[in-house]
This record gives structure tokens, sequence and C-alpha cells, in this order.
């Protein structure tokens, strides 16, 4: 194994220049796709990495339930540091497991509310108008058939302050921008990213990178729907000026109340449309950090299978037959 098993717990650090370019060079579609991959690649073979640190420092505590041969030296000499390696990744792999089961909990447990809130509301009605003042608007994931519970189709919901706010041209871009949320689940690559920055911190800026792609690719198809990029760009611009936190602040909403990312989406809308190429061009910065990202995550594969390979070979040699 050698140091190939750590080499996946600090590859993510290639990704992050592609992170911070990809959203001008590339199609937001294109980023967030890319970037989600990227992020999924990165976050799995971290995993399986802390997995194989893992055994090898169960291997060692007395009392483990795994067989006596892992613990031979031939075992501890494949890890470089195996006491030190083996020890720290029993706790960081069950904190990274906790953090994605918290995070997988907590996306339900949104869903279901917001689906919940709107259960009182007539359900063919599209959108589904809430009784309240406060301006806001999001797009609720339906959710899958399970026992005793039948599937819930995605829902657009906004609030009558909302409505009330903007004009009836600025409504139709809110409601194109919604509908391109659920239509194109965005929710999923955003779930993704999340597991994948609470395996490694180092893809935190890609959970990030993709939450402001996957808003502009949002805003790209309502203006392709309205057929006015000016006019997408105002109602982004208005609604954002008015916009309150929502009752699910981790769903997909039209412009939340954060300032930082909307002057950039507004600024997007009101430039040319962007171009749908699916690689940059190779010399310049955002092609070079493309070809790094992939470099890297490529690697991090190579090295987790690698790693993966060597130590099944070590203790299954080990282990008495």
């Amino acid at each position: 194994m050698g140091v190939f098993v750590f080499l996946p717990l600090v590859l993510p650090v290639t990704a992050l220049p592609i992170a911070r370019l990809a959203e001008q060079h590339l199609h937001p579609r294109v980023s967030t796709r890319l970037l989600t991959l990227l992020a999924a690649v990165l976050g799995l073979c971290s995993t399986l990495c802390l997995g194989l640190l893992m055994v090898v420092g169960t291997a060692q505590l007395p009392g483990n339930p795994l067989p006596d041969g892992w613990s031979d030296p031939e075992v501890r000499a494949a890890v470089p540091y195996a006491e030190i390696a083996g020890a720290a990744a029993i706790p960081l792999l069950a904190a990274a497991l906790t953090a994605c089961g918290a995070t997988l909990r907590r996306h339900r447990r949104i869903r279901a509310r917001a689906h919940r809130a709107l259960d009182v509301l007539p359900a063919g009605a599209d959108p589904a108008v809430l009784p309240d003042d406060e301006p806001y608007a999001y797009a609720v994931p339906g959710t899958p058939a399970r026992p005793g519970r039948p599937a819930r189709p995605g829902r657009i919901a906004v609030s009558r302050g909302m409505l009330h706010s903007l004009d009836e041209d600025e409504r139709r871009a809110l409601l194109a921008h919604e509908r391109a949320h659920l239509r194109c689940r965005h929710h999923r690559y955003l779930l993704a990213v999340r597991l994948a920055g609470c395996v490694n911190p180092l893809l935190l800026p890609l959970r990030s990178a993709v939450g402001f792609a996957t808003e502009r690719w949002a805003d790209e198809e309502a203006a392709r729907t309205v057929g006015d990029r000016r006019l997408t760009a105002r109602a982004v611009g208005r609604a954002a000026l008015i916009a309150r936190p929502g009752p699910a602040p981790e769903l997909a909403h039209f412009a939340a109340p954060e300032p930082g990312p909307v002057p950039r989406r507004v600024a997007a809308l009101l430039g040319p449309v962007p171009p749908a190429r699916h690689w940059p061009p190779a010399l310049t910065p955002a092609g070079l950090a493309a070809l790094v990202a992939a470099a890297g995550t490529a690697a991090s594969a190579l090295s987790a299978l690698n790693a993966a390979v060597a130590l099944f070979l070590v203790l299954k040699a080990a282990t008495p037959l």
C-alpha cells in the first residue's frame, strides 16, 4: 500500500482551482455536472482509504473481532505509520459516516416537512401559494413511494408576499426558474456534494460552487423559457432585495437573501449566453485547472484501487486457512 493509501485524502486539493474558474468559463449545466462528478469520485476514494486504514487500526485493538493474522507485523508494515494512521482513521471514519447520516436525515426531514406544509393546499395547484406575507419561493423535490406512503411529485412553493412583490412577467421568470430546479433534479447534485464535503473537508469549496452553478443553470433555463435575459435578471435582483429566509432553508430558492452570489447571477444574465462547450480550452487557466482536477481525480481512484488490492493480498496472505 505504502503512501498510496494517503493520497486520496489530500488529492481533493487538485479540484479547488476548477471550482473557482468553472463559473467563468463553462455553462452552468456543465459546471454542475463536472464538479459533482469530481466531488463524488474524490469523496468515495477518501472514504475507501479511511476504511482501509481503519481495518489496519482495528486489527491492533485488543479483543477486536478481526482474524488474529490481520495484526501480524506484515500487515502493519503495509501501511506507513500503521499505529498512528490506523488509530486516527477509526474516529475520522466514524465522524464522516455520522455526518453523512445526519445530512441524509436532515435532507429527508426538511423535504418531508415542506411536503406536509403543502398538503393543506390543493394537490393540483401549480405553484402552491402559501398564505404568508413574507416573500420567498423554493422548489420542493418529489419523494418516491414507500410502504404505506404514496409517491409525492415535486412542487413549487411560493408565498403570497413574493407574488405580490413581482409583476406578471417577473412571476413567469420565477416559476420557470423553480421548474428548472425540479426538472433538472438539482437537489441530487446538491446532496451529492454535501455528502462529499462530510467525508473530506477539502471538498467543501465544491459544495458552494455547485450551489451557485445550480442557481445559474436554473437562471439560464428561466431566461430561455421566458425569452428575455434582462427580464430574468430583473426578477432575480428584485426578489433578492425583498426575499426573506424561507421555512425550508436547504431547498433551492429563487433568490436567497444572501447578497454574495446574486450580483454575479445578475451580471451573468446581463451578458451573453454562456458557451455550451463541455471542456474549457486547454491553453487557458480554466483548461489547465480542469486538467489538473481530472488528473488528481484519476490519481485518487488509482491510488485507492492500488491500496485496496494491496491490502487484500496482504490480509489474504496473513489469514491462516
